[in-house]
């Protein structure tokens, strides 16, 4: 058991649960004190030594049974609920469908007889299935199909409906085919369970025992590779890495405001000293900027859009003025949502009301749109951030707007995820909307878009 409970721990480990030594030694002094008598207390025990944050739970929950459940199905001998005519009449049945179909008759048979796999049959399946090659979760049900197809689980139904039908021509009543039927199609169901467990088995303990593999640092996850774990722990890393940000930007701004010395300022404030530079002053070189954000909410760049926003939310005291908007095929003024809600609540508002459908990414009419109804948000001092791949579908890229908006602001700045060498393959019009910029960011990551965010905040 003891051997039995470190290969579960290795085994939540490699699934990303994080268990420290000190947990592990509390599992099995726990163990010892509850016992494995009763299996609900034997898995509280387990659970609360083990499992600290919610989302590990159905971690836990998926692998306790691959290590200790029965693996065996509870299956009925059919023919032990059968009257004696009805045992001849489907012995006789079985018989004459004798033939080419031996192997698919075996396993008829098994079924009939409530037999479920032997641990030889599963480790010859196994092993055809090529199941010891086998590393990680995701291959479960791509295995539990091979071994499915090789046991002859996919051609059982049909064999099933040519037994009914024999033994109605034998005479056999309604109701008693239909009770043969049920406990043969419930035992299949067993059988499939038997080799999905085994498979679940089989691959959890191949996790534990190999070496566990380094995490990716979070920072430096795709947003196109993120699952929801993953996106759900970006999400409470976000507020730890603006507090970071917002300590770097103060830092700066108060750098940059010893800047080159300002002699007017000099000569001015010295006046009571004779004119002596007893007191220098010195040019102020930051001010916080203004942004206007334009975010491509589309499927590809729901997460990017997302954190971005968070993000810049959170850092508001670095910042003098922010105006938002989202878009797919057409632009929303979102600006009011951040103000009446916390940002990570306000982004999950915007994303759930405004859903990815059937329509396409659009940004020339979107640009058109607002240049018509919001252009009065971009001034001389604003920065205006446009969050997108520069997919437009093959609609208008509305390159002259783009340009409009670049003359009227301090500055128009792209963050894009796809790096250069794809700008213009396909539906892309990155390379084109390149010309109307004043500079591209690459944020495919959270890294990435930190500093691209840090960047704008300390440079304006």
């Amino acid at each position: 058991m003891d051997k039995r409970m470190v290969d579960f721990i290795r085994a939540l480990r490699a699934a990303g649960v994080r268990i420290s030594l000190a947990e592990s030694q509390d599992a099995m002094y726990g163990v010892d004190v509850i016992g494995v008598t009763s299996r609900d207390q034997f898995n509280a025990a387990l659970k609360t030594t083990l499992v600290k944050e919610a989302r590990d739970q159905k971690t836990f929950d998926y692998f306790f049974p691959l290590f200790f459940g029965s693996g065996q199905p509870p299956m009925e001998n059919i023919p032990d609920n059968l009257s004696p005519e009805d045992q001849q009449t489907l012995q006789q049945a079985l018989q004459s469908m004798m033939g080419d179909m031996q192997a698919l008759k075996d396993l008829l048979n098994q079924l009939l007889q409530g037999q479920p796999f032997s641990k030889e049959q599963l480790d010859q399946m196994g092993q055809q299935a090529g199941l010891e090659q086998g590393s990680d979760m995701y291959q479960r049900q791509w295995f539990e199909r091979r071994m499915n197809r090789q046991m002859g689980m996919e051609e059982i139904q049909a064999l099933i409906d040519m037994l009914m039908e024999q033994l109605e021509e034998m005479g056999m009543n309604g109701e008693a085919r239909e009770q043969v039927r049920e406990m043969l199609e419930q035992n299949a169901e067993g059988l499939a369970e038997q080799v999905s467990q085994y498979v679940g088995a089989t691959l959890a303990e191949q996790m534990a025992n190999e070496d566990p593999q380094p995490k990716p640092d979070l920072l430096d996850v795709p947003f196109n590779y993120l699952g929801h774990d993953e996106a759900e722990a970006i999400r409470d890393e976000i507020k730890r890495l603006a507090a970071r940000l917002r300590s770097r930007a103060s830092l700066r701004q108060k750098r940059s405001k010893i800047g080159d010395p300002d002699p007017r300022k000099t000569l001015r404030a010295n006046m009571r000293y004779g004119g002596v530079p007893l007191e220098l002053k010195y040019r102020t070189h930051h001010v916080k900027p203004c942004l206007v954000l334009i975010c491509d909410i589309s499927t590809s760049m729901r997460y990017c859009a997302e954190f971005l926003l968070t993000l810049v939310y959170e850092l508001q005291d670095q910042v003098a003025r922010t105006n938002s908007f989202i878009f797919i095929d057409d632009i929303t003024d979102i600006s009011m949502v951040f103000k009446e809600e916390q940002p990570r609540d306000a982004v999950e508002r915007v994303l759930s009301e405004n859903r990815p459908g059937y329509y396409n990414t659009d940004l020339g009419n979107s640009l058109d749109t607002f240049t018509e109804d919001f252009m009065s948000t971009v001034d001389h001092r604003t920065t205006v951030i446009i969050l997108g791949d520069g997919r437009n579908n093959y609609n208008d890229p509305r390159l002259d707007l783009a340009s409009n908006i670049q003359r009227r602001a301090r500055r128009l700045i792209w963050f894009n995820p796809e790096p250069p060498h794809q700008w213009g393959t396909g539906d892309s019009d990155m390379h084109r909307y390149v010309a109307h910029a004043d500079g591209v960011y690459k944020v495919s990551t959270l890294r990435e878009l930190a500093a691209a965010v840090d960047k704008i905040l300390t440079s304006n």
